[in-house]
């Protein structure tokens, strides 16, 4: 309910324009927002300090919806004053196209930054569309099911020389694609598991990161390689791996200015169920395409961000990217690479965590993203 407040003060500020002007200064919207706990504040002896945002958006699988972000910083050990922030965050959304959601995302720090633990999850109902497989299916027409989800994929990380950290984690998900008019040859008969499969793996990671902060980096490097091996003997249906390799780099052009580059790619070899191929198009990568449309073994990309900090607690950004799939590493130059390019607008709730509203174009496509902290 209190969001729900804020959000009608703020409307009803907006319509009461010659007004406006007088009501909107920074002190009123802060205290508007502090009692969210949106107050760019932190005070490391309450424990987790909590914000809580609403905001709409439109992506092309879900439509238009609104979103709500709860996003939390807090220290395993509050008298450290070195360590960088841990952080914590909860989207939850619902859509006009009957699709709902909750998102987990969280990124602990241990004993003077020696150990991390790393958290993504999701579960949501989404009615959707499957092409299937390759550039060219992308093209044709989809077949419509409600896309039943379920996803955790926790990493515990130890450093083992200075901004070197050697992890292992686990990957579970699970699937149930209800298909309102099932056939015999459908779009999913061709595949293991068919419309309902589950992945389950153990992973192996290696980071090299010596970001300032990662919610909102500003300089540093970070390089990721993660394999992961799903097998029956696991609990997953299906023998097949995948392997993740992300690269990042921060420049800082001024004190509010950063140029932020990310090279990305993964990679599936085996019998790789459907719904766990390498996907082009989500709010971090490729933004702007239907998450989904554009599968296959392998999908690399890159982009840029141009990320400029305003007056006050405003910034936005600016980005160009594109990206590839293919069945293998040579099938990539067999078509158009598949461009991307936005801007976004960004409002500082906490020390270094912003909310994000994105808007993406991709080929014949666009979205419109509310998130919390950076795409990357």
């Amino acid at each position: 309910m209190t969001a729900c407040r804020v959000v009608l003060a703020l409307s009803l500020t907006l319509t009461a324009w010659p007004s406006a002007a007088t009501l909107l200064d920074r002190q009123s919207v802060d205290h508007l927002l502090s009692g969210l706990g949106a107050d760019n504040q932190y005070d490391p002896q309450k424990g987790i300090n909590w914000s809580v945002l609403p905001g709409p958006f439109y992506t092309p699988e879900l439509r238009l919806g609104l979103g709500m972000a709860v996003a939390g910083i807090y220290r395993i050990d509050p008298n450290d004053t070195t360590t960088q922030n841990s952080s914590l965050s909860f989207t939850g959304y619902v859509s006009s196209s009957g699709a709902l959601g909750l998102g987990l995302s969280s990124y602990t720090f241990f004993t003077d930054d020696r150990w991390r633990l790393f958290i993504d999850g999701s579960v949501n109902r989404v009615p959707t569309g499957f092409w299937g497989i390759g550039y060219d299916a992308a093209q044709g027409n989809e077949q419509e099911y409600t896309s039943n989800a379920v996803r955790v994929h926790p990493v515990v990380l130890r450093e083992i020389a200075p901004d070197v950290y050697l992890g292992a984690g686990w990957d579970v998900s699970t699937l149930q694609a209800d298909v309102d008019d099932p056939r015999a040859d459908d779009k999913f008969s061709r595949y293991h598991a068919g419309t309902s499969p589950l992945a389950s793996g153990p992973s192996v990671s290696l980071h090299y990161d010596s970001r300032d902060v990662i919610t909102r980096a500003s300089r540093g490097h970070f390089f990721k390689v993660e394999y992961t091996w799903f097998d029956p003997a696991v609990g997953s249906d299906s023998h097949f791996n995948a392997t993740e390799l992300q690269y990042d780099y921060y420049h800082s052009l001024n004190e509010k200015t950063v140029l932020a580059f990310d090279l990305w790619g993964r990679f599936t070899r085996g019998d790789v169920p459907w719904d766990r191929l390498s996907m082009a198009g989500d709010d971090r990568r490729m933004r702007g395409y239907y998450q989904g449309r554009y599968r296959d073994n392998d999908v690399v990309s890159g982009q840029v961000e141009y990320r400029r900090k305003l007056n006050w607690r405003h910034g936005y950004v600016l980005w160009l990217g594109a990206g590839a799939l293919g069945q293998n590493l040579r099938a990539l130059n067999d078509h158009p690479l598949l461009p991307t390019a936005g801007v976004g607008y960004r409002f500082e709730v906490k020390p270094a965590m912003n909310v994000r509203l994105d808007l993406g174009f991709g080929k014949e496509s666009a979205g419109f993203y509310f998130q919390v902290a950076e795409a990357f």
